[in-house]
């Protein structure tokens, strides 16, 4: 699908071109690809990852693949905070990820296979970039991506992944070994209004670390106590 991340150098392949260092200079986006100019990225880490989101998705709106924004900038984009984490996620279609490593290829991008066997990975703007097509263990699907929201990131709209599909996604993460209640808490109090609970409890309540999560989200009033019917 993409070159391999065990190889000693990442390359875009012997057919792209060569990619200046990555995180030094700040590019602009036009017909033809992404091209690097002198001035410098923002030195904010924040805004560094919000400008790598809008060059990446105004990529894929151009050429018309499918795909939502998700993860922190997600959250950010439906009013949540700007305090990003420390990559800029999209959902696309398993079918489409070969076509989007391959639009992100021709604009410049360094685009490699990680060891998860769920998304590839690029850089954009020295930031790293996830490009997911397996969200909780469940495929990217064309109707999760058409309940995407069109909606602004800074200056750039385009399709972000709905509240209660991004809430229902990082509680369908939680596991034995990764459980990390910290930092979706803030999420789900920026977004509570916006998500439908009961559709996430019907998804997600029944596992033990979510229905956990979903306990602490009652004590502390973010939600109402579950109601059987």
């Amino acid at each position: 699908m993409t070159q391999n991340a065990d190889d000693a150098v990442l390359s875009t392949g012997a057919d792209q071109p060569d990619l200046p260092p990555l995180g030094v200079r700040a590019a602009q986006l036009d017909g033809h690809g992404v091209h690097e100019h002198e001035h410098e990225l923002p030195r904010d880490r924040n805004q560094a990852i919000l400008e790598a989101a809008k060059q990446v998705g105004a990529l894929l709106k151009r050429r018309e693949h499918p795909f939502a924004l998700a993860g922190s900038v997600a959250v950010y984009a439906h009013g949540g905070s700007g305090n990003l984490q420390h990559d800029a996620d999209f959902c696309v279609l398993p079918e489409d990820a070969e076509a989007v490593a391959a639009t992100l290829r021709e604009a410049g991008l360094l685009v490699y296979t990680p060891p998860e066997d769920w998304l590839i990975k690029a850089k954009c703007l020295g930031q790293d970039i996830d490009i997911i097509f397996e969200l909780a263990h469940q495929p990217v699907t064309m109707e999760m991506l058409k309940r995407a929201e069109e909606l602004p990131v800074d200056s750039v709209r385009m399709p972000v992944l709905a509240p209660t599909d991004l809430m229902r996604s990082l509680l369908g993460a939680f596991s034995e070994h990764y459980c990390d209640f910290g930092s979706v808490l803030p999420i789900a109090r920026a977004l509570r209004e916006k998500i439908d609970w009961a559709e996430v409890r019907r998804d997600c309540g029944a596992a033990p670390m979510p229905a956990a999560f979903l306990f602490l989200l009652e004590r502390l009033d973010v939600i109402g106590p579950y109601e059987e019917h």
